[in-house]
């Protein structure tokens, strides 16, 4: 069944002794919290992966890469591979954020090939869709979120629903303070979910977690989770905090939503 997953994608924030100190403390914290099978992972920048992946090795937090290269090797400067994130032993990977979609053009398409990549080495893929403020006025949320979603699993098979992660962003609501209301959130999570059902089955829509993204706190945390499809919060700037990030860990803990328990 479903767990509840607190995410927190830094972006490009904290140099190494600032992750260094902010992954000591929350590990020693986690260590003592009773967090019901809550996963709490961050995705810092690459060149800390090594780092963050040995402080936290044995401990509850889990941890993820921003992104992962089309390619497998080669002449490619500044890009990374899967075999290379596989080789840290890594488990999971975000794909597809509205960031590289707005300032690399990443399409549809190339977060599917993105995906296959990190299938080949076992690496759990965050895929995340969402719609800008424009699509969203001139109610094109359902056909956007619907495009993306065909555009990314399109013959993609799923067989319990653990394969991926999918987050649920709406761009209008990144960065910027603004936050999709519970409702608003809960019913693009319902088409997702439905989606999910109808072209790859009752199982795998059962099993998959689905989280919001889009200035995610402490504050709005807990209702969010209070809603049926919602799974937890793919995090920016409130995952940087310790404070920020362990609440709401705490409040994923003590959701009364839960999906596994």
């Amino acid at each position: 069944m479903r767990k509840v997953i607190i995410a927190g994608n830094w972006k490009m924030n904290k140099g190494l002794d600032e992750t260094r100190v902010f992954v000591k403390a929350v590990v020693a914290q986690l260590a003592n919290m009773p967090l019901n099978g809550v996963v709490p992972l961050i995705a810092p920048a690459f060149p800390f992966l090594v780092e963050v992946l040995r402080e936290s090795f044995g401990s509850n937090l889990q941890v993820a890469a921003q992104d992962v290269s089309l390619n497998n090797d080669g002449a490619y400067t500044g890009e990374v591979s899967a075999s290379m994130l596989a080789s840290l032993d890594l488990k999971y990977c975000i794909i597809g954020h509205s960031e590289r979609r707005q300032y690399h053009a990443e399409t549809d398409a190339e977060v599917r090939t993105k995906l296959l990549k990190l299938f080949e080495h076992n690496i759990t893929p965050i895929v995340c869709i969402g719609e800008t403020l424009a699509q969203r006025d001139v109610g094109q949320t359902n056909e956007i979120i619907l495009s993306q979603l065909h555009g990314c699993l399109h013959e993609i098979e799923l067989i319990t629903g653990n394969e991926i992660i999918i987050a649920y962003e709406p761009v209008w609501a990144i960065g910027t303070g603004r936050t999709a209301s519970p409702q608003q959130a809960q019913e693009v999570h319902a088409l997702i979910r439905s989606w999910i059902q109808k072209n790859l089955g009752q199982t795998v829509a059962e099993n998959l977690c689905i989280l919001y993204g889009g200035s995610v706190k402490p504050d709005n945390l807990k209702e969010l989770l209070s809603c049926d499809d919602i799974d937890g919060g793919l995090v920016g700037g409130a995952s940087l905090k310790q404070g920020d990030f362990l609440e709401m860990v705490r409040l994923g803990a003590s959701s009364t939503q839960r999906k596994d328990f």
